[in-house]
């Protein structure tokens, strides 16, 4: 009788994009996927990728990968709790103290040996430290319910995004244009600096250099994932375009008036091109690549010859996250409202800065509410592509003893 090659079995990817407190809705989308496992325990994700905010949330499952959906309550917690003090200082010494410094670091060149920032977000180490145990990450690889787990930071002396992984011995670094792969065992510095916003928050020092948030410079976002195994992946986003996906057709928006941007404006556009639209990108150039491998003969993959197609589920916000921090503004601490009223952040047209930073619980809950009904109206696409309605296999191949 002839031989058939076995078919293996896929291997999903996670992939958590960043945003700040706008990745309080990926744990929407985590709490609906948590809601419809078969199984409680099972993870159905052996690959994890995150960057920026999306860094957190991914270790949190990474670390809590044994049971998934004990994982995600955990976060679920978390974010529905999240007050700002707990990201960065809020109160008048703290946001009066970090003005100075950044004032005088940036116009008089004082201090130039310390890392500054217009905020300070040492709050938020306090609280990482508190909630993760990142010895459960490699608890769940040893077990085989994870294959990896990764955050992407960007280093400000080599200009490089680099993929700080963890996962089983047979995965290779990789080396791209600009773009490395590192095996490591991740800590809170590899989560500090993946999530330490420009200007924003302070860089965070690992090794001899000084890094921050993963999202600059990152113009593969999916590739990570790609590189540790994965062969199909679920982006949950944090766009606030209403988008059905990387086809959908943006209505034209024209201009209401002709007064000068303000420098929350002009600085919240810059956070959507560094958050969001590389990750837009990859996925619509991911698609023509499928596209052109639909084209290639099977025996082709088979041979390694040819480009095989990486199936793709992206969920994201079917509300501009703009429009909610919105409303939410009257939420952050008074002290912040003095300091952000200025560049006018507070106002309507600068919400795009504060749908970044407006770490409150009406906020962020209206987030988890949205990403919850996204991720459900998807449900039987789910359900589908994470093979669901069958029993869970182990996705990782064993590594022969």
């Amino acid at each position: 009788m002839p031989h058939t090659a076995p078919t293996s079995q896929p291997v999903t990817g996670l992939i958590l994009s960043g945003g700040g407190a706008r990745a309080a809705y990926q744990v929407g989308v985590l709490a609906a996927i948590a809601d419809l496992l078969p199984n409680a325990a099972h993870n159905p994700f052996p690959v994890i990728v995150g960057t920026s905010a999306g860094a957190i949330n991914a270790v949190g499952l990474a670390c809590g990968a044994l049971h998934f959906t004990e994982a995600v309550r955990r976060l679920t917690s978390v974010w529905q709790g999240f007050h700002t003090h707990q990201v960065y200082r809020s109160d008048w010494p703290g946001v009066l103290r970090q003005a100075s410094r950044f004032i005088g670091h940036s116009l008089l060149g004082l201090g130039g040996q310390v890392p500054v920032a217009l905020l300070d977000s040492s709050p938020l180490a306090d609280l990482l430290g508190r909630e993760l145990d990142f010895s459960g990450i490699a608890a769940a690889v040893r077990h085989r319910q994870l294959r990896a787990v990764a955050v992407t930071a960007f280093g400000y002396e080599t200009g490089q995004a680099v993929t700080f992984y963890q996962g089983r011995a047979t995965i290779d670094p990789w080396f791209r244009h600009r773009r490395v792969g590192v095996p490591t065992r991740l800590a809170l510095e590899h989560l500090l600096a993946s999530a330490s916003i420009p200007l924003i928050f302070p860089p965070v020092k690992i090794n001899r250099e000084y890094f921050g948030d993963g999202a600059v410079r990152q113009s593969a976002p999916i590739s990570p994932a790609l590189h540790l195994g994965a062969t199909r992946v679920l982006v949950v986003g944090v766009s606030g375009n209403p988008a059905a996906g990387p086809q959908a057709q943006l209505p034209v928006v024209r201009p209401q008036h002709s007064r000068p941007p303000s420098l929350a404006q002009i600085s919240g556009h810059m956070l959507n091109s560094t958050f969001i639209d590389s990750l837009e990108s990859d996925i619509e150039l991911l698609e023509r690549l499928n596209q052109m491998g639909r084209l290639i003969p099977a025996e082709s993959h088979l041979r390694g010859l040819g480009l095989k197609p990486v199936d793709v589920l992206v969920i994201s916000p079917s509300q501009p996250l703009d429009l909610i921090a919105a409303r939410h503004r009257h939420e952050l601490p008074k002290a912040l409202r003095l300091f952000l009223r200025g560049p006018g952040a507070t106002k309507a047209s600068g919400a795009g800065v504060l749908s970044y930073l407006l770490f409150e619980p009406g906020y962020c809950n209206e987030l988890i509410e949205l990403g919850y009904q996204d991720a459900m109206a998807q449900k039987a696409r789910l359900i589908e592509f994470l093979c669901l309605d069958s029993p869970p296999v182990p996705a990782v191949i064993p590594v022969p003893a």
